[in-house]
C-alpha cells in the first residue's frame, strides 16, 4: 500500500490536513495555503484536534508510508551520484556501486511481485475461415 491509497482510506479533513503539513499536493505550482487558509478550507477554527490526531496509530502509519515514499526518491537521487562517481573511476564509488547494484537487483525481485503480469491476447481472431 501507497500513501496515496492509505490516504483514500482517512477521514477527509485529516486526509486534507495531512496532505497539507507535510505538502503532498499533485500542483506544486499553487503555494502552499497558510494555517488560517487551510482552517477557512475544512471548516475549523483551531488545529487542535489535528495535533491530537497526531499522537494517534493511524496518523505516525501515515507518516511512515509517506517517508517510504520519499526513501525512494532519495534512493534514485543517491544511485544517480553514486554512478556519476563511479563513472569517473573512483575505486570507493565502484565498490558501492557494486553493492547498491544488488540491492536493486533483490529490491526490484520484491517490488515486481506487486505487479500482476498482463497476458496479452493473440492479435489473430479466429474469423471463420479456412485458408488451407
Amino acid at each position: 500500500m501507497n500513501i496515496y491509497e492509505a490516504l483514500k482510506q482517512t477521514e477527509s479533513k485529516k486526509r486534507q490536513y495531512f496532505e497539507w503539513k507535510h505538502d503532498i499536493r499533485f500542483v506544486q505550482e499553487m503555494a502552499k495555503k497558510s494555517e488560517a487558509e487551510f482552517l477557512k478550507t475544512v471548516g475549523l477554527k483551531t488545529i487542535n484536534g489535528f495535533i491530537r490526531w497526531e499522537k494517534t496509530q493511524e496518523y505516525k502509519s501515515l507518516v511512515l508510508l509517506l517517508l517510504d515514499s520519499k526513501v525512494a526518491n532519495d534512493y534514485d537521487m543517491i544511485y544517480k551520484n553514486i554512478v556519476s562517481q563511479a563513472k569517473e573511476g573512483d575505486e570507493k564509488f565502484i565498490r558501492l556501486f557494486l553493492t547498491i547494484q544488488k540491492d536493486i537487483q533483490t529490491n526490484a525481485k520484491l517490488a515486481a511481485k506487486t505487479f500482476v503480469p498482463v497476458v496479452e491476447e493473440d492479435d489473430e481472431e479466429d474469423s471463420g475461415l479456412d485458408l488451407s
